[in-house]
Protein backbone atom coordinates (compact mmCIF):
# COMPACT_ATOMS: atom_id res chain seq x y z
CA UNK A 1 0.00 0.00 0.00
CA UNK A 2 1.32 3.77 -0.87
CA UNK A 3 -0.12 6.31 1.30
CA UNK A 4 0.99 9.89 1.16
CA UNK A 5 0.67 12.00 4.29
CA UNK A 6 -0.04 15.76 4.01
CA UNK A 7 1.41 17.31 7.00
CA UNK A 8 0.90 20.73 7.98
CA UNK A 9 3.68 23.51 7.26
CA UNK A 10 3.36 25.55 10.13
CA UNK A 11 6.59 23.83 12.39
CA UNK A 12 8.57 20.84 11.50
CA UNK A 13 7.51 17.16 11.69
CA UNK A 14 7.50 15.92 14.48
CA UNK A 15 8.16 19.73 15.42
CA UNK A 16 10.67 21.08 18.42
CA UNK A 17 8.39 22.32 20.91
CA UNK A 18 5.13 22.98 19.39
CA UNK A 19 2.92 21.84 17.08
CA UNK A 20 0.27 19.02 17.55
CA UNK A 21 -0.85 18.38 14.04
CA UNK A 22 2.44 17.91 13.13
CA UNK A 23 2.86 15.53 16.13
CA UNK A 24 0.35 13.61 15.33
CA UNK A 25 1.12 13.26 11.55
CA UNK A 26 4.96 12.45 12.55
CA UNK A 27 3.83 10.05 14.92
CA UNK A 28 1.54 8.29 12.29
CA UNK A 29 4.31 8.31 9.49
CA UNK A 30 6.38 6.09 11.59
CA UNK A 31 4.11 3.85 12.88
CA UNK A 32 2.91 3.10 9.41
CA UNK A 33 6.43 3.01 7.99
CA UNK A 34 7.30 0.52 10.78
CA UNK A 35 4.49 -1.62 9.36
CA UNK A 36 6.29 -2.04 6.19
CA UNK A 37 3.65 0.15 4.38
CA UNK A 38 5.10 3.00 1.66
CA UNK A 39 4.50 6.17 3.10
CA UNK A 40 5.47 9.51 1.88
CA UNK A 41 5.11 12.72 3.96
CA UNK A 42 4.27 15.53 3.12
CA UNK A 43 5.72 18.50 4.81
CA UNK A 44 8.46 21.11 5.50
CA UNK A 45 11.89 19.86 4.26
CA UNK A 46 13.94 20.29 7.20
CA UNK A 47 11.17 17.35 8.57
CA UNK A 48 12.87 14.13 10.33
CA UNK A 49 11.52 10.92 9.26
CA UNK A 50 11.73 7.41 8.15
CA UNK A 51 9.41 7.28 5.66
CA UNK A 52 10.02 9.11 2.32
CA UNK A 53 10.05 13.15 2.87
CA UNK A 54 8.96 15.36 -0.05
CA UNK A 55 7.40 18.66 -0.43
CA UNK A 56 8.40 22.27 -1.50
CA UNK A 57 8.47 24.67 1.73
CA UNK A 58 11.46 24.91 3.32
CA UNK A 59 10.79 25.01 6.84
CA UNK A 60 8.05 26.21 8.96
CA UNK A 61 6.11 28.89 7.96
CA UNK A 62 6.07 30.14 11.69
CA UNK A 63 9.50 29.97 12.24
CA UNK A 64 10.59 31.50 9.96
CA UNK A 65 9.16 35.21 9.00
CA UNK A 66 10.03 35.88 5.31
CA UNK A 67 7.62 32.78 4.99
CA UNK A 68 4.32 33.81 3.79
CA UNK A 69 1.92 30.80 4.91
CA UNK A 70 -0.92 31.50 3.17
CA UNK A 71 1.56 31.34 -0.18
CA UNK A 72 3.00 28.28 0.69
CA UNK A 73 0.19 26.56 1.79
CA UNK A 74 -1.12 26.97 -1.50
CA UNK A 75 2.22 25.77 -3.17
CA UNK A 76 2.50 22.66 -0.65
CA UNK A 77 -1.08 21.63 -1.40
CA UNK A 78 -0.94 21.97 -4.78
CA UNK A 79 2.59 20.24 -5.28
CA UNK A 80 1.54 17.29 -2.98
CA UNK A 81 -1.93 17.03 -5.26
CA UNK A 82 0.12 16.93 -8.47
CA UNK A 83 1.82 13.63 -7.21
CA UNK A 84 -1.57 12.59 -5.92
CA UNK A 85 -1.45 10.06 -8.55
CA UNK A 86 1.42 7.84 -7.53
CA UNK A 87 -0.39 6.68 -4.02
CA UNK A 88 -3.26 4.38 -2.82
CA UNK A 89 -4.49 7.08 -0.65
CA UNK A 90 -3.88 10.48 1.06
CA UNK A 91 -4.35 11.27 4.28
CA UNK A 92 -4.90 14.52 4.77
CA UNK A 93 -3.83 16.59 7.92
CA UNK A 94 -3.81 20.03 6.35
CA UNK A 95 -7.57 21.31 7.22
CA UNK A 96 -9.73 23.03 4.87
CA UNK A 97 -7.07 23.59 2.27
CA UNK A 98 -7.08 20.67 0.13
CA UNK A 99 -10.40 19.97 0.25
CA UNK A 100 -10.79 22.88 -1.80
CA UNK A 101 -8.97 21.40 -4.15
CA UNK A 102 -10.20 17.67 -3.82
CA UNK A 103 -11.63 16.98 -7.11
CA UNK A 104 -7.66 17.23 -8.87
CA UNK A 105 -6.77 14.50 -6.15
CA UNK A 106 -5.88 11.17 -8.12
CA UNK A 107 -6.37 8.84 -5.17
CA UNK A 108 -9.47 8.86 -2.18
CA UNK A 109 -8.70 11.00 0.11
CA UNK A 110 -8.93 11.04 3.66
CA UNK A 111 -9.13 13.85 6.00
CA UNK A 112 -8.45 14.43 9.75
CA UNK A 113 -10.76 16.56 11.22
CA UNK A 114 -8.01 18.13 13.50
CA UNK A 115 -10.88 20.29 14.52
CA UNK A 116 -12.78 23.30 13.04
CA UNK A 117 -11.40 26.53 13.18
CA UNK A 118 -15.36 28.14 12.68
CA UNK A 119 -18.48 27.49 10.58
CA UNK A 120 -17.27 29.41 8.01
CA UNK A 121 -15.19 26.66 6.75
CA UNK A 122 -17.37 24.30 6.57
CA UNK A 123 -18.29 24.75 2.72
CA UNK A 124 -14.89 23.48 2.23
CA UNK A 125 -15.75 20.17 4.32
CA UNK A 126 -19.06 19.65 2.89
CA UNK A 127 -17.84 20.39 -0.99
CA UNK A 128 -14.60 18.62 -0.63
CA UNK A 129 -14.04 14.96 -1.93
CA UNK A 130 -13.02 13.23 1.15
CA UNK A 131 -14.06 10.75 3.61
CA UNK A 132 -13.95 11.88 7.15
CA UNK A 133 -12.39 11.29 10.62
CA UNK A 134 -13.27 12.65 13.85
CA UNK A 135 -10.40 13.03 16.65
CA UNK A 136 -13.65 13.09 19.43
CA UNK A 137 -17.21 12.12 19.02
CA UNK A 138 -17.82 15.77 20.78
CA UNK A 139 -16.00 17.13 17.78
CA UNK A 140 -18.15 15.80 14.50
CA UNK A 141 -20.16 18.58 12.76
CA UNK A 142 -24.14 17.68 11.91
CA UNK A 143 -22.96 18.66 8.40
CA UNK A 144 -21.00 15.55 7.78
CA UNK A 145 -20.34 12.02 7.35
CA UNK A 146 -17.38 10.11 8.79
CA UNK A 147 -15.84 6.79 8.68
CA UNK A 148 -15.02 6.94 12.18
CA UNK A 149 -13.49 8.44 15.87
CA UNK A 150 -9.60 7.79 16.20
CA UNK A 151 -8.59 9.29 19.08
CA UNK A 152 -5.03 10.49 19.11
CA UNK A 153 -2.50 8.34 20.32
CA UNK A 154 1.20 9.70 22.02
CA UNK A 155 4.71 7.81 22.27
CA UNK A 156 4.38 6.58 25.33
CA UNK A 157 7.76 5.28 25.90
CA UNK A 158 8.42 9.66 25.34
CA UNK A 159 6.14 10.19 28.29
CA UNK A 160 8.02 8.11 31.13
CA UNK A 161 6.11 7.85 34.65
CA UNK A 162 6.49 9.31 37.59
CA UNK A 163 4.85 7.68 40.70
CA UNK A 164 5.75 10.63 42.74
CA UNK A 165 4.67 13.68 41.48
CA UNK A 166 5.07 17.24 42.74
CA UNK A 167 3.03 19.85 44.94
CA UNK A 168 2.51 22.11 42.40
CA UNK A 169 -0.01 22.40 39.26
CA UNK A 170 0.72 22.89 35.81
CA UNK A 171 -1.14 24.07 32.95
CA UNK A 172 -0.01 23.42 29.67
CA UNK A 173 -1.16 24.60 25.97
CA UNK A 174 -1.26 27.78 24.32
CA UNK A 175 -1.89 30.79 26.02
CA UNK A 176 -5.01 31.93 24.60
CA UNK A 177 -9.09 32.76 26.57
CA UNK A 178 -9.79 29.31 25.03
CA UNK A 179 -7.43 27.81 27.19
CA UNK A 180 -8.51 29.65 30.17
CA UNK A 181 -5.05 30.54 31.57
CA UNK A 182 -6.56 33.53 33.64
CA UNK A 183 -9.01 30.74 34.99
CA UNK A 184 -5.84 28.49 35.87
CA UNK A 185 -4.11 31.11 37.43
CA UNK A 186 -7.48 31.41 39.99
CA UNK A 187 -7.95 28.08 40.60
CA UNK A 188 -4.20 27.56 41.45
CA UNK A 189 -4.75 30.49 44.19
CA UNK A 190 -7.61 29.15 45.90
CA UNK A 191 -6.30 25.84 45.69
CA UNK A 192 -2.64 27.13 47.73
CA UNK A 193 -0.45 25.87 45.33
CA UNK A 194 2.00 27.09 42.77
CA UNK A 195 1.08 27.00 39.02
CA UNK A 196 3.49 26.09 36.37
CA UNK A 197 2.37 27.84 33.04
CA UNK A 198 3.68 26.25 29.66
CA UNK A 199 3.06 27.20 25.70
CA UNK A 200 3.08 29.87 23.10
CA UNK A 201 1.40 32.86 23.37
CA UNK A 202 -1.14 32.91 20.97
CA UNK A 203 -3.13 36.45 21.94
CA UNK A 204 -0.32 39.26 23.19
CA UNK A 205 -3.11 40.93 24.39
CA UNK A 206 -4.49 38.77 26.90
CA UNK A 207 -1.06 37.28 28.36
CA UNK A 208 -0.15 41.18 28.98
CA UNK A 209 -3.95 41.89 30.91
CA UNK A 210 -5.11 38.88 32.59
CA UNK A 211 -1.67 36.51 32.46
CA UNK A 212 1.54 38.06 32.98
CA UNK A 213 0.67 40.31 35.33
CA UNK A 214 0.30 36.98 37.93
CA UNK A 215 3.57 35.55 37.09
CA UNK A 216 5.73 36.27 39.65
CA UNK A 217 8.23 33.49 39.49
CA UNK A 218 7.30 32.00 42.69
CA UNK A 219 3.84 31.38 42.92
CA UNK A 220 2.77 31.44 39.24
CA UNK A 221 6.00 30.40 36.79
CA UNK A 222 6.19 30.49 32.90
CA UNK A 223 8.62 28.62 31.42
CA UNK A 224 7.20 29.14 27.45
CA UNK A 225 6.47 26.92 25.00
CA UNK A 226 8.94 23.83 26.08
CA UNK A 227 10.29 20.72 23.77
CA UNK A 228 9.62 16.73 24.26
CA UNK A 229 12.15 16.05 27.35
CA UNK A 230 11.42 18.96 29.74
CA UNK A 231 7.46 18.87 28.77
CA UNK A 232 7.40 14.90 30.26
CA UNK A 233 9.77 15.94 33.13
CA UNK A 234 7.07 18.67 33.79
CA UNK A 235 4.27 16.95 33.68
CA UNK A 236 5.01 14.14 35.89
CA UNK A 237 6.67 16.17 38.42
CA UNK A 238 3.12 18.14 39.37
CA UNK A 239 0.08 17.17 41.15
CA UNK A 240 -2.41 17.90 38.40
CA UNK A 241 -2.80 19.67 35.19
CA UNK A 242 -5.40 22.47 35.40
CA UNK A 243 -7.69 22.47 31.85
CA UNK A 244 -10.17 25.02 32.47
CA UNK A 245 -10.88 25.27 28.52
CA UNK A 246 -13.38 27.66 27.59
CA UNK A 247 -14.53 26.25 24.15
CA UNK A 248 -15.48 22.77 22.84
CA UNK A 249 -11.71 21.24 23.18
CA UNK A 250 -11.71 18.90 20.32
CA UNK A 251 -9.05 16.41 21.88
CA UNK A 252 -6.39 18.02 24.51
CA UNK A 253 -3.24 16.35 23.72
CA UNK A 254 -1.40 17.80 26.76
CA UNK A 255 -4.11 15.87 28.63
CA UNK A 256 -3.46 12.74 27.56
CA UNK A 257 0.60 13.46 28.17
CA UNK A 258 -0.10 14.02 31.44
CA UNK A 259 -2.57 11.30 32.25
CA UNK A 260 0.25 8.74 30.96
CA UNK A 261 2.94 10.18 32.81
CA UNK A 262 0.68 9.32 35.98
CA UNK A 263 -0.57 13.49 36.69
CA UNK A 264 -4.44 13.37 36.72
CA UNK A 265 -6.04 15.81 35.74
CA UNK A 266 -8.72 18.87 36.42
CA UNK A 267 -10.67 19.92 33.36
CA UNK A 268 -13.81 21.99 32.39
CA UNK A 269 -16.30 19.98 31.36
CA UNK A 270 -16.28 20.76 27.76
CA UNK A 271 -16.12 19.64 24.23
CA UNK A 272 -14.14 16.41 24.03
CA UNK A 273 -13.20 16.33 28.00
CA UNK A 274 -15.98 14.08 29.00
CA UNK A 275 -14.69 11.39 26.52
CA UNK A 276 -10.92 11.77 27.35
CA UNK A 277 -10.81 12.13 31.44
CA UNK A 278 -12.16 8.67 32.82
CA UNK A 279 -14.03 10.88 36.14
CA UNK A 280 -12.17 9.37 39.50
CA UNK A 281 -9.64 7.69 37.44
CA UNK A 282 -7.16 9.87 35.30
CA UNK A 283 -8.88 12.78 36.98
CA UNK A 284 -11.79 15.01 37.20
CA UNK A 285 -14.67 17.28 35.42
CA UNK A 286 -15.62 20.38 36.77
CA UNK A 287 -18.01 23.39 35.38
CA UNK A 288 -16.52 26.13 37.46
CA UNK A 289 -13.70 27.40 39.41
CA UNK A 290 -15.40 26.46 42.80
CA UNK A 291 -15.57 22.82 41.44
CA UNK A 292 -12.49 22.82 40.21
CA UNK A 293 -10.46 24.12 43.84
CA UNK A 294 -12.54 21.00 45.16
CA UNK A 295 -11.35 18.94 42.50
CA UNK A 296 -7.88 19.65 43.20
CA UNK A 297 -8.04 18.25 46.18
CA UNK A 298 -9.56 15.16 45.02
CA UNK A 299 -7.21 14.40 42.58
CA UNK A 300 -4.55 14.41 44.24
CA UNK A 301 -5.51 11.27 45.92
CA UNK A 302 -5.68 9.18 43.32
CA UNK A 303 -3.23 6.38 42.17
CA UNK A 304 -1.19 7.76 39.81
CA UNK A 305 -0.25 4.22 38.43
CA UNK A 306 -3.74 3.46 37.61
CA UNK A 307 -3.95 6.92 36.15
CA UNK A 308 -0.68 6.30 33.86
CA UNK A 309 -2.28 2.75 32.87
CA UNK A 310 -5.64 3.63 31.87
CA UNK A 311 -4.39 6.49 29.83
CA UNK A 312 -1.76 3.94 28.44
CA UNK A 313 -4.16 1.53 27.38
CA UNK A 314 -6.32 4.46 25.28
CA UNK A 315 -4.31 6.49 23.83
CA UNK A 316 -0.97 4.91 22.47
CA UNK A 317 0.57 5.85 19.26
CA UNK A 318 0.21 1.97 18.28
CA UNK A 319 -3.31 1.89 18.83
CA UNK A 320 -3.83 5.56 16.48
CA UNK A 321 -1.96 3.63 13.84
CA UNK A 322 -3.81 0.68 14.19
CA UNK A 323 -7.11 2.23 13.62
CA UNK A 324 -6.29 4.50 10.83
CA UNK A 325 -4.54 1.34 9.02
CA UNK A 326 -7.83 -0.42 9.44
CA UNK A 327 -9.51 2.11 7.56
CA UNK A 328 -7.30 2.58 4.66
CA UNK A 329 -7.58 -0.79 4.12
CA UNK A 330 -11.23 -0.26 3.95
CA UNK A 331 -10.81 2.65 1.39
CA UNK A 332 -8.03 0.72 -0.50
CA UNK A 333 -10.19 -2.62 -0.73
Amino acid sequence: MRVALLGPVAWRTPPVHYGPWELITSLLAEGLTARGIEVTLFATLDSVTKATLDGVCPSGYEDTPEIDGRVWEALHVAYALERSGDFDLVHNHLDWLPLAFSAHCKAPMLTTVHGFSGPNILPAYRRGRSHYVSISDADRSPDLDYLATVYHGVDLEGLPFDPVGGDGLVAFGRIHPDKGTHTAIEIARRAGRRLTLCGIVQDQRYFAEQVEPHIDGDRVVYLGSVGPTQRAAILGGSAALLHPILFAEPFGLSVVESMICGTPVVAYRKGSMPEVVDEGLTGRLADDVDQAVAAVADVVRLDRSACRARARSRFGADRMVEDYLAIYRELVD
